[in-house]
């Protein structure tokens, strides 16, 4: 859209409707301001977001990974015979790992 060809419609119109007093003051200037400012790009708007959804999934992961360092655990087990035991946890004293059989 040009805003030139606008800028002389609005103001063809405003010439044919005089301003009576339900008008604030100075509102045509303030609406010509707000036509004269630059129209906002979406990329920009997209890129701006992004990065700072980018910042914050960076703080998240720096805290959630110091949180992770501070609960090891300090016995030396490693993670595949913790996730093991949990798994097998859910069959109870009847299963096969209690007859030392191999389940796989």
């Amino acid at each position: 859209m040009n805003l030139q060809q606008l800028q002389e419609k609005l103001i063809l119109a405003a010439r044919k409707n005089p301003p009576s007093d339900h008008v604030p003051f100075a509102f045509e200037k303030r609406i010509m301001a707000n036509l004269a400012r630059p129209v906002a790009n979406a990329l920009e708007m997209w890129s701006g977001a992004l990065w700072r959804a980018a910042a914050a999934c960076v703080v998240a992961m720096v805290l959630l990974g110091g949180w992770s360092y501070q609960t090891m655990s300090s016995d030396n087990v490693e993670l595949s015979q913790e996730l093991k035991e949990t798994v097998y946890a859910a069959l109870g004293e009847h299963s096969a790992l209690a007859i030392g059989e191999d389940v796989w």
